[in-house]
C-alpha cells in the first residue's frame, strides 16, 4: 500500500487494520478483526487533530476547535480520505459484505482508516501516527474553519450532534409575539426530547438559528 507513505515493521498490524469484523466469523475466527484497532486510532487522531488545532489556530476558541475537530474528523470526511488511499480494495470482508458493496460504504471505510491510524502507531509510536495523520488533515481543518466561519448555527448544531450524541434534534415553534407585519417568533430546540435552547427572530429561520446558536453555547460550555 504505497499511498500510506509509510513502510511498516510488522505487517500483519497493517492486516489486521484491514480486517473487517464480518471476516472473523465461522472459519475464520482466528484473524483479529479491526475494531479495538480502531478504537485506538480513533483516539490518535483525535488527539492529533485536537494538538494541531492548538499550534495552528491560536486565536480560536474551544468551542469553534471542537467544532472544526468534529467536522475534520468525522465519517464522512475520514470516507473521502480512505478512498483516496484505495483502502476499499484491501478490505478482508465476508462474502455477504462483499455484495453488498462493503468496499464502498463510508462507515466501513472510515473505521478502516481509523484502524489504520492505530496500526501505525502501535508499529511506530506516536510520531508517526502524527506525520501521516497530517499529510491528509491539514486541508480538511483549513477548510472547516472558513466553512464554520459563516457561523451558520443549524448545521453547527447538527454536526455537533451527528458527532457526539447520534439523538433526534428537533425544532419546534413554542411562540409568536407582535403584529402582523412586525412578528417576533420563539423557537425551542431539542436533542432526545431534551431542550436546551430557545431563540427569538423575526422569521422562523432566524428563531432558529438563534435557538442552535444559543444549543451550541450550552452544549460547548457544559461539555454535554
Amino acid at each position: 500500500m504505497t499511498k500510506l507513505n509509510y513502510s511498516f515493521t510488522d505487517v500483519e498490524l497493517l492486516n489486521t487494520a484491514l480486517t473487517h469484523s464480518s471476516f472473523v466469523r465461522g472459519d475464520n475466527r482466528i484473524y483479529p478483526n479491526n475494531e479495538r484497532m480502531e478504537f485506538l486510532g480513533d483516539a490518535v487522531l483525535e488527539l492529533c487533530a485536537s494538538e494541531y488545532l492548538y499550534l495552528n489556530y491560536p486565536k480560536m476558541n474551544e468551542g469553534m476547535m471542537t467544532r472544526t475537530r468534529a467536522r475534520t474528523v468525522c465519517e464522512s470526511a475520514l470516507n473521502i480520505v480512505a478512498k483516496e488511499l484505495e483502502l476499499g480494495k484491501y478490505l478482508l470482508l465476508s462474502h455477504g459484505e462483499e455484495n453488498t458493496g462493503g468496499r464502498e460504504k463510508p462507515s466501513i471505510l472510515s473505521d478502516a482508516l481509523e484502524a489504520v491510524i492505530g496500526s501505525i502507531f502501535l508499529d511506530g509510536g506516536i510520531e508517526c501516527a502524527k506525520r501521516f495523520i497530517l499529510s491528509f488533515i491539514k486541508n480538511s481543518v483549513e477548510e472547516a474553519a472558513r466553512s464554520l466561519s459563516a457561523k451558520d448555527y443549524k448545521t453547527l448544531l447538527q454536526e455537533y450532534v451527528q458527532h457526539y450524541h447520534s439523538g433526534e434534534l428537533e425544532y419546534k415553534v413554542i411562540g409568536m409575539s407582535g403584529p402582523d407585519h412586525k412578528r417576533v417568533f420563539t423557537m425551542c430546540v431539542s436533542i432526545d426530547g431534551v431542550v436546551y435552547g430557545f431563540g427569538d427572530g423575526g422569521t422562523k429561520q432566524e428563531a432558529g438559528q438563534n435557538a442552535a446558536k444559543a444549543t451550541l453555547e450550552l452544549l460547548n460550555r457544559d461539555n454535554v
